[in-house]
């Protein structure tokens, strides 16, 4: 016996469960409908996402700067899986700060940044595919309890979704059968790369919500079903660089969006997702684009900082700030290499800065001193409001 929705159908399993099996997209009885909410909803989204991609262009050198965007997403998309680390333990595990007492999930975290920056370089030789979607997700698994998890390679045990200690019976969802994923994944692949006429934002709301439902891996399917968001924005080049942290917008409202992605498999409901889904896009890109603004106007403050108050050591502030955006933590040593001068002149350099506001001490010890941009960190890492918190 079966349940059919628009989705997909559960089947009867032996074991007394129902496992999930979804229809190909896009959806067809009855296609989505396009209603003057969600066309309303597309067109913002899409102005937002444009305001975004014009904005970071617009930011000198915005190489420097896409990188903590890239640690923003990281750091909160994590979260949504049950990490404690923030961006600062991100930063300081990086700069290989010693700190007794940060979490130890850090490190899933840095590997979070090392897949998404090496699923995007990948990009430039291979479309997303299954292929791609392997690679990536073998290395985000490749170290500490995901090697346990068959890093890139499709799941070949059945899976299922939901409280700790729940079991297949009593599971909130249970995602296709192990032989069925090939398939389903295929399928999807086949429907990225397929002529059609549906609106870029709405095919990637379906390929996310889609690859979610598969449940194509032992571990880590929310974090590559998110990254698949950001990659595809970047391979349509509605996104010239990964500057939307759209895991903030989905860890806000973390029921709202398990439950939208099960209303489709329950009732069929694409057009409650998309709602979700194109809302989250335009306020995350509204967000962001505005921490872009932020971006400038604090470069500018400093650098004036620097012009008027360094004299001769200017240039070398200069140098020394260009580089904390993309890097926002510097030791003394780190200074001298990036000046060119001996220890003593790279610490006055860096105490200057420190007596201008530019830098904060954060170890709190007269010798291996570690420094950090505080300003610049913290227009990524204000406090998140109206948060469920994971149990």
């Amino acid at each position: 016996m079966s349940q059919t929705s628009r989705a997909g159908q559960y089947l009867e399993q032996v074991g007394g469960y129902r496992a999930f099996l979804p229809a190909p997209l896009p959806p067809t009885n009855p296609p989505i409908e396009l209603d003057a909410t969600l066309l309303a909803c597309i067109s913002k989204a899409d102005l937002a996402l444009g305001r975004l991609d014009g904005s970071v262009q617009t930011l000198p050198a915005p190489e420097l700067f896409v990188m903590m965007y890239v640690r923003k997403e990281a750091v909160l998309s994590s979260q949504i899986e049950g990490t404690q680390s923030s961006l600062n333990d991100l930063l300081e595990a990086e700069a290989q700060v010693l700190r007794p007492g940060r979490p130890h999930d850090v490190a899933e975290v840095i590997r979070y940044v090392k897949a998404m920056k090496f699923g995007l370089e990948r990009l430039d030789t291979l479309p997303i595919s299954a292929r791609l979607i392997r690679e990536i997700h073998a290395e985000l698994l490749s170290g500490g309890r995901g090697t346990t998890q068959q890093p890139g390679e499709l799941r070949t045990a059945q899976n299922w979704i939901g409280p700790p200690g729940s079991t297949l019976r009593d599971a909130s969802f249970v995602p296709p059968q192990p032989g069925q994923v090939p398939a389903a994944l295929s399928a999807l692949e086949t429907f990225l790369h397929q002529e059609d006429t549906l609106p870029l934002l709405v095919k990637i709301g379906l390929a996310h919500a889609q690859f979610e439902t598969i449940h194509p891996f032992l571990d880590g399917n929310g974090r590559i079903g998110r990254l698949l968001i950001v990659f595809l924005l970047c391979e349509r080049n509605a996104l010239q660089r990964p500057v939307l942290y759209i895991s903030h917008y989905f860890r806000r409202h973390r029921q709202r969006y398990y439950d939208c992605l099960q209303a489709i498999r329950d009732e069929g409901d694409w057009e409650g997702w998309l709602l979700f889904f194109l809302t989250a896009v335009e306020e995350v890109a509204r967000e962001a684009t505005e921490t872009a603004r932020r971006i400038v106007d604090l470069r500018e403050h400093h650098r004036a900082i620097v012009t008027e108050h360094f004299g001769r050591t200017a240039a070398n502030g200069l140098r020394v700030l260009e580089s904390l955006f993309s890097g926002p933590l510097v030791t003394i040593n780190k200074v001298a290499e990036l000046t060119g001068v001996s220890f003593p002149a790279a610490n006055s350099l860096t105490n200057r800065m420190v007596n201008h506001g530019i830098l904060q001490e954060i170890t709190g010890q007269t010798r291996n001193r570690i420094f950090r941009y505080s300003d610049y960190v913290n227009l990524f890492s204000g406090p998140v409001t109206g948060v469920q918190e994971l149990g």
